[in-house]
């Protein structure tokens, strides 16, 4: 199995995750348009379809997921330098919000900062083998995106 990227701070530096087929972004520049309940909705659906789904909470102005699936305030393990994924609804859950002390309150990164924090996300994640990964994105036009 080929290794994980670990030092990737940029897209351009991102590698496939090798137990991801396909990733799934839902992105919008503007907030307050239903991403997230979109997001969730799209996993449910793959999942039902018999899919192995995984959902990335990447909105660092205002992570909902772990709400919205009833996870609200469990924090993931951490095993070998790996976050592992919260189970949620039956799928592998990680949120911004999860790694937080206080998921309430907004994140204030721009630019390197923000895109630096979604790849470690990506990259130092024990996703299990998955046919999906959905992503729910911060709103905006920036370097994150």
């Amino acid at each position: 199995e080929p290794a994980i990227a670990k030092k990737a701070t940029t897209q351009a530096e991102l590698t496939p995750h090798p137990r991801i087929e396909h990733i799934i972004v839902v992105a919008s520049g503007k907030g307050g348009v239903g991403k997230s309940t979109t997001t969730v909705n799209i996993a449910l659906a793959l999942q039902k379809l018999g899919k192995r789904v995984g959902v990335l909470d990447a909105d660092i102005y205002g992570p909902s997921i772990p709400s919205m699936l009833g996870v609200a305030g469990q924090q993931p393990q951490l095993e070998h330098e790996q976050f592992v994924p919260i189970a949620a609804q039956g799928m592998p859950m990680l949120s911004i919000g999860s790694l937080l002390s206080d998921d309430t309150t907004p994140i204030a990164w721009r630019g390197a900062k923000a895109t630096g924090a979604l790849m470690q996300l990506h990259n130092q994640t024990n996703w299990p083998n998955l046919d999906y990964l959905v992503i729910d994105m911060p709103p905006g036009t920036g370097d994150i995106q």
